[in-house]
């Protein structure tokens, strides 16, 4: 890497041209019809598969690859986060929240601003996903151990009891490992039960629609393998893309060392690095730019010197796990 050329220094405008910026940060509603609707093709190629040969075998395939799916819809919804997931401000809103965040139990709003600060305050002591990050470096057996936790359910478990306790509005939204409590003050019953509702109406809405539409095509119990990818696998791949992301970083402000981007094959974008969302370091020195033009402008961060070739996710595994 050029060791003259810092992030605190690093200004798009210093590297590409007016029209290589342009062309970059160019978002496309085409595009990101095709990004969504691939992905729920994908996720109804695994009912179907599943549907035409019922077996253990198939089910766990399908929750292999279920569990990528819906970390593909979660890599969406930031992209709708970031008003890039469609050109027209009405289809990123819409479509990013009802048909990528909502379905994983999530919504773009709430994640929006938790998720800008996280950009701000990257790798500070007030970087709001910090203790996402903090565990590492461990030992390989905690490493086991924390994926154990998460394809047995574990996990899923305590997280879904937090967004329940989220929604409600007894915890502060987040999507990071620790939670704060909101104060209750003088604060009603019926206040909790309205925002819970609020918050988790539409999550409810659009599983009960995915269910019905596979009940109504006789395979209603499919849906099963979508709760168990659910409680399973989306958790694992989850926690090993944010390892890649952040972990055994620096703690500093400058992106070039608080943020990293992983080497991802057919498997890892399968599964833990779906949408390019592998390209994390491009996606923190640009955030504007659309996750499809991320290894376009890797490659052209390589040809200015900036970035160097990365690593593979076996490798920075083997560094999450390096404490003795």
């Amino acid at each position: 890497m050029n060791e003259t050329i810092t992030s605190s220094r690093l200004r798009p405008r210093e590297l590409f041209t007016p029209e290589q910026i342009a062309q970059l940060t160019a978002r496309s509603d085409l595009r990101g019809a095709w990004m969504v609707l691939s992905t729920w093709a994908a996720i109804g190629v695994c009912f179907t598969a599943l549907a035409i040969w019922p077996s253990i075998w198939t089910f766990i395939a399908a929750v292999f690859v279920l569990g990528g799916r819906q970390h593909a819809l979660a890599i969406l919804a930031h992209e709708a986060a970031h008003r890039l997931l469609f050109r027209t401000p009405t289809l990123n809103e819409w479509i990013g929240d009802w048909l990528c965040a909502r379905p994983i139990w999530n919504d773009v709003p709430r994640y929006r601003t938790h998720h800008l600060r996280h950009h701000t305050h990257t790798g500070l002591e007030v970087d709001p996903d910090l203790s996402l990050v903090t565990p590492f470096p461990t030992t390989r057996g905690s490493l086991i151990k924390k994926a154990l936790r998460d394809v047995s359910g574990q996990t899923a478990l305590r997280r879904i009891a937090a967004q329940l306790l989220m929604d409600i509005g007894v915890f502060e939204y987040t999507v990071a490992a620790t939670v704060t409590r909101r104060p209750r003050g003088t604060r009603p019953l019926s206040d909790y039960v309205r925002e819970g509702l609020r918050h988790m109406t539409p999550m409810l809405v659009t599983n009960a629609a995915l269910f019905g539409v596979l009940y109504a095509l006789g395979i209603g119990w499919t849906y099963w393998a979508w709760i168990a990818a659910y409680m399973t696998t989306f958790s694992l791949y989850i926690r090993i893309r944010s390892i890649a992301e952040h972990a055994c970083m620096e703690r500093s402000a400058d992106v070039l060392r608080n943020t990293r981007t992983t080497r991802a094959g057919w498997l890892a974008r399968l599964t833990v690095a779906p949408m390019h969302v592998n390209y994390h370091q491009e996606h923190h020195l640009m955030a504007s730019v659309p996750c499809h033009r991320l290894p376009e402008l890797h490659r052209m961060l390589r040809a200015n010197g900036v970035v160097e070739a990365p690593s593979g996710y076996g490798t920075v595994l083997r560094m999450a796990a390096a404490r003795r």
